[in-house]
């Protein structure tokens, strides 16, 4: 089957195309039957961006040649007026225009919306680094205040283990009592031994003077 398509020509990635009639079994840029015209996406200025022989195109379909998608709008495009093709430039640039408009701004408001979630994360991580470290002291608090009664209670036992010590120093008092009252109970003996002896010498002597 003949068809009408584009084949590339031109330099890496500036693209030229000729609309050509070839065999569809032949590859896309390789041998063809005819060429019909040409199409030139990079055009600037005064350069000719489109051409096309509509009445070759005509007779080539006429013979049963098929259009590809393509080359069916670049002809659909060459057959409007001049006036009618700068409007349909005009409306496409447009369309470009806004596209790239609303692309630039979601990748505004995602960066903007990227920096307020970091803003947020980082906040909140402060805020919970903050808490820990609250955490953190109110146990060592806890901790000192507990260990002040424990303080309280050896300078409690203090005083009560002396206690003992002088309990005990006012229980020897007594004994040292009991010592002072045993002394005169030996003495007694000893004075009634010298009275006898006085007694039995007054005796002795009064035998003697009788």
């Amino acid at each position: 089957m003949v068809i009408i398509r584009l084949a590339r020509s031109g330099a890496k990635k500036n693209p030229y195309y000729f609309i050509t009639v070839a065999d569809e079994r032949r590859p896309r840029d390789g041998s063809f039957i005819e060429r019909l015209g040409f199409f030139n996406p990079s055009a600037r200025g005064q350069e000719e961006r489109l051409r096309v022989d509509l009445d070759k195109v005509n007779e080539w379909v006429s013979k049963g040649a098929q259009l590809s998608d393509r080359v069916q709008y670049l002809v659909n495009e060459a057959m409007l007026s001049p006036e009618d093709l700068k409007a349909k430039m005009d409306a496409k640039k447009a369309k470009a225009d806004a596209k790239k408009a609303a692309i630039e701004a979601k990748l505004a408001k995602e960066a903007a919306e990227k920096v307020a979630a970091e803003a947020a994360e980082k906040e909140a991580e402060e805020k919970a680094a903050a808490e820990e470290a609250a955490a953190q002291e109110a146990p060592a608090e806890e901790v000192v205040a507990e260990e002040a009664p424990a303080e309280e209670v050896v300078a409690e036992e203090a005083p009560a283990e002396e206690a003992p010590a002088e309990e005990v120093v006012a229980e020897e008092a007594p004994a040292e009592e009991v010592v002072a009252e045993e002394a005169p109970a030996e003495e007694a003996p000893a004075e009634e031994v010298v009275a006898e002896e006085e007694s039995e010498e007054k005796d002795s002597s009064d035998d003697e003077n009788k």
